[in-house]
C-alpha cells in the first residue's frame, strides 16, 4: 500500500513514491506559491528549537561549523 499525503498547498492526495517530483506537493505550481509565502514571510519558525532534539541539533551544527572554521 502506497502513502499517500496532503499537498501542503492545495491538499490534494500526494503519494509518496520516489515518481512523485515535487514531493511533498502536488505540483511545481503549489511548491513556488509555498516558496513564495516562506520568502514573503507569511510563514516563519517563531521560536526557537528548545525541545531536546533541536538542542541537539543545534549543538551539533555548532561544532561542525567551529570545524570548519
Amino acid at each position: 500500500m502506497t502513502t499517500t499525503v496532503k499537498c501542503p498547498t492545495c491538499q490534494r492526495p500526494v503519494p509518496w513514491v520516489p515518481e512523485s517530483r515535487y514531493k511533498p506537493f502536488c505540483s511545481e505550481r503549489c511548491r513556488l506559491i509555498d516558496l513564495g509565502d516562506w520568502l514573503d514571510e507569511a510563514h516563519r519558525i517563531s521560536e526557537p528549537a528548545d525541545d531536546e532534539v533541536g538542542r541537539d541539533w543545534l549543538e551539533a551544527y555548532a561544532t561542525e561549523a567551529q570545524r570548519r572554521h
